[in-house]
């Protein structure tokens, strides 16, 4: 048997040859348009963050020139920063889309939440969601989620089946091989879908870069108050910080990560443009929510014990 080899040009790439960021946002297309016909009333989850961000470029792509056949819902804790709040409602605008918004502080007005002694609202976040998704009967929620920021993150599949209690039970995972998913449920279930479970931080930044997507300033280097609590530079806010004996400074710092302004530190930082951040990332050994998430560093099995009660 003769075997005929093409040769490929030197400085060429072989014929349908995909990049690794071609293949990634192809596979999250496909999966936006698999949950679109399989599903009856999916909702995007979006915060303002960039994972968030991107995942709605995405789905903007899915089904260009139509419009994105999914609603929006963000789980507002009353804490988040002002700059991404206005980032969420004007991209909102912007694309003509619906926004669910879930209120924590409508929770602890009625009483049926408590505030937490550190101020932290980001584990307070799990019965509004919960019951949002419930009241509004949805049966796929596509979350930002990706396997490289945390251990809890890295046991998900693609669509990750939830009870009729929002519940998560790793043991109930189902295989996906050759990118086959499966979404069938029981009435009352639905199925969390995480598009971008095979990216890292540094493809989300080079995916952002190559398509020239518009972030919140918080991303880039600023000069902002800040103080230090647990190795982190905290935002100070009605939350309850700064606490005596800890002193604000001015400093110049980004953000990796953003969520509620109690448990999300800023780093130090004089990146100022995508190429630069691009470069930190690269040269960083730590996860973003592991080095700036404070609600993380609560136990070692934190986030898994959120994800069991129904948290992202």
């Amino acid at each position: 048997m003769t075997t005929t080899v093409t040769k490929v040009e030197e400085g060429t790439e072989a014929p349908y040859a995909l990049s690794h960021l071609d293949a990634l946002e192809s596979e999250a297309v496909h999966i936006f348009r698999e949950v679109a016909g399989e599903f009856e009333r999916p909702v995007i989850l979006f915060s303002g963050g960039k994972d968030s961000i991107v995942m709605l470029h995405l789905a903007l792509k899915a089904f260009a020139p139509a419009s994105v056949p999914f609603t929006l819902l963000h789980v507002d804790t009353g804490h988040n920063f002002p700059e991404v709040l206005e980032y969420r409602d004007r991209t909102v605008a912007q694309h003509g889309l619906r926004l669910h918004v879930a209120s924590v502080q409508d929770y602890i007005d009625r009483g049926v939440l408590k505030e937490r002694p550190d101020g932290t609202r980001n584990p307070l976040q799990t019965l509004p969601l919960t019951e949002k998704i419930q009241a509004e009967k949805f049966d796929a929620v596509f979350g930002g989620g990706r396997r490289d920021e945390e251990k809890a993150r890295a046991k998900e599949r693609v669509f990750s089946l939830r009870d009729e209690f929002s519940q998560w039970d790793p043991r109930r995972q189902r295989p996906e091989l050759w990118n086959l998913y499966n979404g069938r449920h029981a009435p009352g279930e639905h199925v969390r879908v995480f598009p971008l479970s095979n990216w890292t931080e540094l493809d989300v930044w080079q995916y952002i870069a190559r398509e020239g997507i518009e972030l919140p300033e918080i991303y880039f280097a600023h000069e902002r108050e800040v103080f230090s609590r647990s190795g982190m530079w905290l935002t100070a806010g009605e939350w309850g910080g700064p606490k005596d004996g800890e002193t604000v400074e001015k400093r110049l710092v980004r953000y990796r990560t953003v969520g509620d302004m109690s448990c999300t530190g800023a780093v130090d930082s004089d990146a100022l443009t995508l190429e630069q951040v691009i470069t930190e990332i690269a040269a960083s050994r730590l996860t973003e929510r592991g080095a700036t998430r404070a609600d993380d560093k609560m136990s070692e099995a934190a986030m898994e014990d959120r994800k069991r009660e129904g948290y992202f």
